[in-house]
C-alpha cells in the first residue's frame, strides 16, 4: 500500500542558546494511504507542534519529511502554498468558516481557487455534503446550524479537493457526544470506502477508539504505538485508556 506521510527523526526545538525548550525530539513515523492515525498524549507532549509541522504550517528544527512522495522541507513558500492546497485538507476545533457565506459556498471555496468547472464542482460538493448528512441544509449560513454541522461542514470543505492528507486537530473538542459520534463515523467511513488518509490529534479516547493505529507522545517521544487490528472499537477504548492511565493526560469518557 502507498505511503502518503514518512517522517524520519524530526527535531523541534524553541527559544535560544542556554534557554532552548526541545518540543519534538526524534520522532519517526509512517503513514499508509487510507488509515486513519490518532496522536495522543499530555499536554506539552509535542502533539500539536507535531501536526503542525507535517502541516507544513512550521518548519521542524532537523529531520525529513515526505507527502505523498514529495520533500516538503525543500519547498519555497510559493510552492508550498500550492501544496497545502492541491495537498492538505485542515479540520480545526473552531470550524473556521466564513459567516458571508452559505455552507455550500464554504465547502466549494478551494474548488473555486483552484477554478475547477462549475460543473464538476457542484458535483462534488453535493457528493461530500451527502458523505457527512449535511445535503439537505446547504443554502444556511453558518449561524443558522448547529456546532455538529458547522463541522461537518468544515469536514466536507477540507476533503472536497481530494487532498492527499486530512489534518484534523482536536476536531470534536467543542462538540456534544451526538455530534462527535456523527463526524467520527463519517471521518471513518471516508477512510474505509474512500481511502482518504487522517491524522487526528486528539485528547479524547472516544475519538481515538475510531482510528486503525494511535502514537502516543510523551516529552516529545514516541512513548508507544496502539493498532487496533481486530479489536471491537470497545476492546480498542479500553485498551486507549489503559496506555493514557499509564502515560497521563487524556479524556476519559464513557462509550
Amino acid at each position: 500500500m502507498k505511503t502518503i506521510v514518512e517522517a524520519k527523526r524530526i527535531k523541534k526545538a524553541f527559544g535560544k542558546k542556554g534557554n532552548i525548550y526541545t518540543a519534538l525530539n526524534g520522532i519517526d513515523l509512517s503513514i499508509r494511504e487510507g488509515e486513519f492515525v490518532g496522536i495522543m498524549g499530555p499536554s506539552g507532549a509535542g502533539k500539536s507542534t507535531l501536526l503542525n509541522v507535517i502541516a507544513t504550517i512550521d518548519d521542524p528544527s532537523s529531520g525529513e519529511i515526505t507527502i505523498d512522495g514529495v520533500n516538503i522541507l525543500s519547498m519555497n513558500e510559493e510552492q508550498l502554498s500550492s501544496f497545502r492546497r492541491e495537498k492538505l485538507g485542515f479540520i480545526f476545533q473552531d470550524y473556521n468558516l466564513l459567516d458571508s457565506l452559505t455552507l455550500k459556498e464554504n465547502i466549494l471555496l478551494p474548488l473555486a481557487l483552484a477554478k475547477v468547472p462549475i460543473p464538476e464542482l457542484e458535483e462534488r460538493v453535493q457528493e461530500v455534503a451527502d458523505k457527512f448528512g449535511i445535503g439537505p441544509i446547504l443554502d444556511k449560513y453558518p449561524y443558522h446550524v448547529s456546532g455538529g454541522q458547522k463541522q461537518r461542514t468544515a469536514a466536507a470543505r477540507a476533503i472536497v479537493s481530494k487532498p492527499s492528507l486530512l489534518l484534523a486537530d482536536e476536531p470534536t473538542g467543542a462538540l456534544d457526544s451526538k455530534s462527535a459520534t456523527d463526524l467520527l463515523e463519517s471521518l471513518k467511513g471516508l477512510s474505509e470506502q474512500d481511502k482518504a488518509t487522517i491524522l487526528l490529534v486528539t485528547h479524547d479516547a472516544f475519538a481515538a477508539s475510531y482510528c486503525n493505529r494511535i502514537l502516543f507522545i510523551k516529552d516529545g517521544e514516541m512513548f508507544t504505538e496502539l493498532v487496533k487490528g481486530t479489536s471491537s472499537r470497545k476492546e480498542f477504548f479500553n485498551k486507549v485508556l489503559d496506555v493514557l492511565s499509564t502515560l497521563g493526560g487524556g479524556t476519559i469518557d464513557t462509550i
